[in-house]
């Protein structure tokens, strides 16, 4: 087929080598934020004017003790993450025991296919060759399994340690004014991004290298075998997103039903009972859960081309470095992103409060363009003129400029959708901005309106997403629909980065106000979060758009390992599949959404009953009792994430039991379809009415004036949009994604299994 300029020596030292610069990158960005001090001790006033400790402090100015502010903000800061780790460490428990029971699951179920043989079988896709025995491929399965989790876990928990660390760090710096501030924040996510993207990447490369010894040129095998990695990656990704969902967003809605509507006093303010767990389940919920779903869905992606490719000319010729394509393309992102970082903390630096999201968003655009330079020239280096690539039964010749394209159609499709949900989401656009003008009228109009602006910010992401697959499959059938989703998900240190910067302003502002600063503080911070809250829904836009193209890799994977020819809609067995796929993510939502609300009433009712109990609590001379509140909130997401995580896993493995492949190959397809759209328009309803609110309190125009201030009808209307808004985007919107996703890996992971032993009741009939 040709020759790649690129050596498989070069390509095992260079994917290895950018893993590594990304974890020194990340600990040397994590040591930048911990020369910001949260202490007594006056010893940081020695830096550079970048970075400068030694100006002057406002609250100086304005005679406020500073000795105390920090003291109460490290307090703040130790209770957040003594919460968040407790939470996680609840959660890793029960989590633990689901990943061994379910390692022993795959073992049984995979090994059960030549009934635990150990003799050497034909392959599945050339006949005339010996493959590994099928029990090697369920030992190999269950092992990567677990590692996936393992990595998973370790993503989102290093996540949330980090925000948590970071946060206070945060609020102090923003006394020094709010470039400061940004630059902690930013610096803090790109401590995860670039963490996540490294990790994932070495330990999925040292794990293929690992197994090739076992399986040696049975690439067929080997490559089935590291599925599992994507299915660990997601199913915990699952229970975060889900647990870590529920927690936030029952603290939030009661301590914003109770605290802003009923008792009217401001965000964040430390007389509300429910503020330390509201201020947790950021972390739990947006840090820890957002990073074990991205993750997912990068080792998914690879997961796909990589089982694509085993089957191409890559596989059946041994080409080593072009068969590793994907994780090349993954190393060049690490090295992109680490230049793109420079841009918005070494580069230029943010003055001014106007100066923030377009910071942001320069980010993407500058990943974007030095991203598709990085693939062209991964391209022309690892691949060879032409090759072919498997396509349901057939080998198709493709050029390696064509698969480029294909990647460069997943990186930009990533922008767009960026750009259309940040468009629908920021409030400096007209859809938000008549979202809060409705507000005048009350809360009705306002939950229309917000649901309207949802359904129609679907419309141009599927555009988008329709397109890629369109040229990515015309180009390379199902392998260049897997690497358009990795060119999505190519800048995820980025991604993350300015999604976890978020959070973390989120937080500092909700210390500022808990340790009693400046109102001056609280802007910045706040302008910080606003900024904040549009890029978190950015990174959900990413998140949905990659699912969708990377369940559709998986699908068209697990078709070919099931050896189905045609997936035909007109044959009852497949439209039922479809119909019941379809109806999962409602199912699914219904399920999340019911959990934060219940979960959200016994926490309003805490709330009320602290308020009523605690002399003197409304006056400031009580403490409430946060560790109650924290409690109801871990308590209840422990016990409501189970029930949607089990629906998501189970469902694969009934339908392929007792229906088969078909059917289930029907159920991947209809869920894909509806999970997709749900998901986006969830995401942005949620994204806009909590910006809305924010453009009402914050009164920064003429139209924002004539409807607040806070407390104001008009306001107490937002509130109320805000709060039913918030399980649709961090609940039931992020997690459907991770639904679209875990199905098809699962399907996949199990498909030899299916194929053998599946379809019990047509069997029986």
């Amino acid at each position: 087929m040709g020759v790649t300029i690129l050596t498989d020596l070069g390509m095992e030292i260079l994917i290895p080598v950018c893993a590594v610069v990304g974890i020194a990158f990340s600990l040397f960005q994590w040591y930048l934020v911990s020369k910001v001090t949260v202490g007594t001790d006056k010893s940081h006033s020695s830096g550079d004017d970048k970075n400068g400790y030694a100006e002057s402090l406002i609250e100086e100015e304005e005679g406020i003790n500073d000795h105390n502010v920090v003291q109460k903000c490290a307090e703040i800061q130790n209770a957040i993450s003594e919460g968040a780790t407790s939470f996680l460490f609840t959660m890793y428990q029960y989590v633990g025991v689901f990943m061994v029971a379910f390692a022993i699951l795959i073992f049984v179920f995979l090994g059960s296919v030549e009934g635990f043989s150990t003799k050497n079988q034909p392959c599945t896709y050339d006949s005339t060759k010996t493959c590994k025995p099928a029990l090697a491929t369920a030992v190999f399965s269950t092992v990567s399994f677990l590692l996936g989790a393992v990595t998973s876990v370790v993503s989102g928990f290093l996540g949330m340690k980090i925000a948590t660390y970071a946060n206070a760090r945060t609020t102090l710096e923003a006394r020094k004014g709010v470039g400061k501030a940004f630059i902690v924040a930013f610096r803090s996510g790109a401590v995860m991004g670039f963490l996540l993207a490294a990790n994932g990447l070495l330990v999925l490369f040292i794990t293929i290298l690992l197994f090739k010894m076992y399986y040696g040129d049975d690439w067929e095998g080997l490559f089935e075998a590291i599925t599992g990695y994507g299915l660990g990656g997601s199913s915990m990704a699952l229970f975060g997103r889900v647990g870590g969902g529920i927690y936030t967003k029952a603290a939030d809605v009661g301590a914003d039903l109770v605290g802003k509507v009923e008792r009217n006093i401001p965000e964040d303010d430390p007389r509300n009972p429910a503020v330390i767990a509201d201020n947790v389940g950021d972390n739990v919920g947006d840090i820890a859960g957002m990073g074990s779903d991205l993750f997912g869905s990068y080792a998914e992606s690879s997961c796909a081309a990589l089982v694509v490719a085993s089957i191409s000319s890559f596989g059946v010729n041994h080409e080593l470095t072009a068969m590793l394509y994907p994780l090349l393309v993954s190393s060049v992102g690490i090295l992109v992103c680490l230049l793109t970082t420079l841009f918005a903390t070494d580069f230029f630096e943010v003055k001014a409060v106007k100066e923030i999201e377009p910071a942001l968003k320069k980010q993407l655009i500058i990943s974007t363009i030095l991203m598709t330079i990085g693939i062209a020239f991964v391209s022309w280096i690892a691949l060879p003129s032409t090759f072919t690539i498997f396509n349901f039964g057939v080998q198709k010749e493709v050029k390696n400029w064509q698969l480029f394209l294909c990647v460069g159609v997943g990186l930009w499709a990533g922008l767009i959708i960026g750009f259309v949900t940040e468009y629908y989401t920021s409030n400096a656009y007209s859809p938000v901005q008549d979202v809060a003008d409705s507000c005048r009228t009350g809360a009705a109009t306002n939950v229309i309106f917000g649901l309207a602006l949802g359904y129609k910010s679907v419309i141009i992401p599927i555009f988008a997403i329709a397109i890629s697959i369109f040229v990515s499959f015309s180009f390379a059938a199902m392998y260049g629909i897997a690497v358009a989703a990795l060119g999505m998900l190519s800048t995820i240190a980025t991604g993350l980065a300015i999604d976890a910067y978020g959070p973390i302003s989120d937080n500092a502002g909700g210390i500022a106000e808990m340790a009693g600063m400046s109102h001056r503080i609280r802007e910045r911070t706040d302008a910080l979060d606003a900024a904040g809250n549009t890029t978190a829904a950015i990174g959900k836009g990413f998140a949905i758009g990659s699912a969708a193209l990377v369940s559709l890799a998986l699908f068209g994977a697990f078709v070919s390992r099931a050896a189905i020819s045609t997936v035909d809609v007109l044959t009852p067995k497949v439209f039922i599949g479809l119909l019941v796929g379809a109806m999962l993510p409602y199912w699914f939502s219904a399920m999340t959404m019911k959990s934060v609300g219940s979960a959200a009433l016994k926490m309003v009712e805490e709330v009320r009953r602290q308020f009523n109990t605690i002399p003197g609590l409304m006056e400031g001379t009580a403490k409430p009792d946060y560790a109650t509140c924290v409690k109801i909130s871990t308590d209840a997401s422990i016990k409501e994430m189970i029930p949607p995580g089990a629906l998501v896993m189970l469902t694969p493995l009934i339908v392929g039991i007792l229906f088969g492949v078909e059917t289930l190959s029907g159920v991947l397809a209809g869920s894909l379809v509806s999970g997709v759209q749900i998901a986006i328009s969830a995401s942005n309803t949620g994204g806009a009415w909590d910006n809305a609110k924010k453009y009402i309190e914050a009164g920064a125009s003429e139209h924002a004036r004539t409807l607040g201030p806070k407390g104001s009808d008009a306001h107490k209307a937002a509130v109320i949009g805000d709060t039913v808004g918030d399980p649709l985007k961090d609940t039931s919107g992020p997690s459907l994604n991770i639904l679209i996703k875990l199905m098809a890996v699962e399907s996949l992971v199990f498909a030899p299994f299916f194929a053998t032993h599946g379809g019990l009741l047509f069997k029986l009939f």
